[in-house]
This record gives C-alpha cells, structure tokens and sequence, in this order.
C-alpha cells in the first residue's frame, strides 16, 4: 500500500523554481556513478547492467548502488546524500509506470538540485508522467532516457539488450561539450 502519490497533474498555486543542471564532466572515464533503483520489476537488472556497460565501455572507476523503497516517495534524504558524497554521475530508473515515472524524475532533479549530474530512464509509455513532473518541478524540457515499454516482463537477455540500446544516450545526457564541462 501506499503512504502518498506524487500527482504530476496537479497545478500547485506557485511554481516551483526551476532546477538548475549540474555541470557535466567532458567524459564518464574514471568517474563514480551512482545507480539508484526503485523496486519496480527489473529497475535493479536494467541499472546494473548499464553500470556493466558504463564500467566496460567508458573506464568509469566505480559503481555505488542504491535503490529506494518506494516506488512514489521521493529518494529519502539518506540515500541523497549518500549519491552525492560519493558520486560524480547518477543514474536514476526506471520509470515503467506513472506514479514510479514521475518520482524518477523527480529524483533525478533533486540529484541535479544536490549538484550532481543525473539521467533518468522512463519508458515510453509513461512520458506524459515524467514531462509533467519535470514541468510542475520548474524544469520543462528536463533531457531523460526513453526506452520501450515495458521493461517488468523481460527476461535477462532483454534487459541486457535494452541496457545495451540506450547506452550511448545515457552517456551523451551525462556529458557536455565544454560551454557546460565540470572540473
């Protein structure tokens, strides 16, 4: 059961201020990343086999998992700080319903919001959500991963394929050209 929902359709009597983006480093190569997984089916499985791909294809230095336990409750504070401590980059997924496609966002911008760059991976059924909470939270436009729907009812090999899928989009959200490059 539920404690609360985040309504990405609610119309707040003031918006909230836009979030501003972290700077991004030039590239994710000997970089901390950060995966933070709700309990959605197969949210674990996809980021953990992004980090695979993220620490075999782009040198990054470690991978730091996460996950929370709700699927609608903002990333407890802990957990926030914990991402932020250690990581350079953080990965934030998945969105594979409304409720859990609007907290991902949600998440991904309190990372952001906390000076850490950030990716969210939503599939693409659950767009309206994620773009209505990117907009309630100030942040029309918000850039987050797209991947077909669904990803519970996949097995291993098709998680893998579809890590394998948006690897370079992840990459490419995560990283600038040098107008918005990090130390």
């Amino acid at each position: 059961m539920f404690d609360a929902m985040i309504d990405p359709t609610a119309t707040p009597t003031e918006r909230r201020r836009a979030t501003p983006l972290a700077a991004r480093p030039r590239s994710l190569a000997g970089r901390t990343v950060g995966l933070l997984a709700n309990t959605k089916t197969n949210a674990e499985a996809m980021l953990d086999a992004v980090g695979s791909l993220l620490n075999e294809r782009q040198g990054v230095a470690g991978l730091v998992r996460r996950k929370k336990l709700s699927i609608t409750d903002p990333v407890p504070g802990d957990i926030l700080a914990d991402l932020t401590e250690q990581c350079d980059v953080v990965v934030v997924g998945v969105g594979d319903c409304g409720s859990c496609s609007a907290s991902a966002i949600a998440d991904g911008l309190a990372v952001e919001n906390a000076g850490i760059p950030a990716v969210v991976i939503c599939t693409e059924a659950f767009v309206a959500s994620a773009d209505a909470m990117a907009d309630l939270q100030g942040s029309p436009g918000y850039r987050y991963v797209r991947i077909p729907h669904p990803l519970a009812l996949l097995d291993e090999a098709g998680v893998a394929e579809r890590a394998e899928q948006v690897l370079d989009d992840i990459v490419d959200v995560l990283t600038a050209d040098t107008a918005t490059v990090a130390a």
